[in-house]
C-alpha cells in the first residue's frame, strides 16, 4: 500500500457546514484552518493560500460525543482511537476512529499546536486528579483485559474512518472533528469533544503510537 499522505491534511480550525456558515464550536477564537495544495500543483505551497475549510456534517454526528478518556492501538496499516466514556458504569467505547498511519503525525502537529495556542491564552490546562489505585504494586491489565471490562458497542466496533481532522477549542474542552476528505466534498465522519485537561494526556498516548511505530519500522528495516 502507498504511504503517500491523502488527498486532504488535517486542519486546525472551525468547520463549515456545506451552506457556507460556520458552525458553532465550543468557546470562540478558533484558530484558523490551513489551506491545501492545488491537486493539479503538486508543489504547491499549502501555507500559500488558506481558504476557509468546507466540510459537510451529517445529522448523526452533529451533536457529537463527550469522552473523558482515550486508548490508542497500533494495526498494521492504521492508528486505532477509542474515545472512552468512564463516568458510570460499564465504562464503554463511545467513538472508534481509524486513522490511516501516514495521517498520524499531523493530527500530533495540529493537536500540539492548538494545545500551545490554548496555553497561550487561558495558560496551563487543569489536569484531572488521579484516583489513587489500592492495587499499584500489581502487574498491568493486558489489553484483553482492559477490553473485557469495557462495553464495545457492536455500532462501533468497525470503527469509523478519519483522513483528516478540524481542531477547535474553547475555556474549557476541545472539539475534534474527524474528517473522510474525499471528492467531491469532505465531511465530518466523528465528533468529539474532550475536556482541556484530557488533551496533553491524549497527545502523549498519540506521540507514543507514532513512535513505537518508527521504532517497529527501523528494526524490520535492520537500522
Amino acid at each position: 500500500m502507498s504511504s503517500e499522505p491523502p488527498f486532504e491534511p488535517p486542519y486546525d480550525g472551525p468547520a463549515n457546514d456545506d451552506s457556507g456558515a460556520d458552525e458553532n464550536r465550543p468557546g470562540d477564537g478558533q484558530p484558523e484552518g490551513q489551506g491545501q495544495p492545488d491537486p493539479g500543483e503538486p508543489n504547491a505551497n499549502p501555507q500559500a493560500n488558506n481558504p476557509a475549510v468546507r466540510a459537510r456534517v451529517p445529522d448523526h454526528v452533529a451533536g457529537g460525543c463527550f469522552s473523558t478518556g482515550a486508548i490508542v492501538m497500533t494495526g498494521p496499516s492504521e492508528f486505532i482511537v477509542d474515545f472512552l466514556q468512564t463516568v458510570g458504569r460499564p465504562h464503554r467505547v463511545a467513538v472508534r476512529v481509524v486513522i490511516p498511519h501516514a495521517v498520524m503525525p499531523q493530527f500530533v502537529d495540529a493537536l500540539q499546536k492548538n494545545l500551545d495556542l490554548y496555553r497561550g491564552r487561558f495558560g496551563e490546562p487543569m489536569m484531572p486528579t488521579p484516583t489513587p489505585n489500592p492495587n499499584a504494586e500489581q502487574r498491568r491489565p493486558s489489553p484483553q483485559e482492559i477490553y473485557d471490562d469495557l462495553k464495545l458497542p457492536d455500532e462501533v466496533l468497525s470503527g469509523t474512518y478519519a483522513n483528516g481532522v478540524m481542531i477547535g477549542h474553547g475555556a474549557t474542552e476541545f472539539g475534534l472533528d474527524f474528517l473522510t476528505s474525499f471528492f467531491p466534498q469532505s465531511a465530518v465522519s466523528a465528533r468529539v469533544f474532550l475536556a482541556a485537561g484530557q488533551v496533553p494526556r491524549l497527545l502523549d498516548s498519540l506521540r507514543g503510537a507514532t513512535k513505537q511505530l518508527e521504532d517497529r519500522r527501523r528494526g524490520n528495516s535492520g537500522e
